[in-house]
């Protein structure tokens, strides 16, 4: 009986985290605004803070717009 009553409670649950996956709006992209392309194999979004979901938490400066530009490069911009 109480090996019933456990998996009652395992597929109500799934049940629950199923019916919650499938309601609702599209999950936006990580880091996309609105527009930007996200998919593909390895998306990478345009350059600056317009093109990022969140907006920017303070002012750019040129360093920020060097860095982010030359993202996913492994070496840093020339303006360092």
């Amino acid at each position: 009986m109480r090996l019933i009553l456990t998996l009652l409670a395992l597929g109500a649950g799934a049940y629950v985290l199923v019916r919650r996956a499938g309601s609702g709006a599209a999950p936006r992209s990580a880091a996309f605004a609105d527009g930007q392309p996200s998919e593909g194999l390895s998306p990478v979004r345009d350059a600056g803070p317009e093109a990022m979901r969140d907006p920017a938490r303070r002012e750019w400066t040129k360093v920020d717009e060097a860095s982010d530009q030359s993202f996913p490069a492994s070496d840093p911009p020339a303006t360092y």
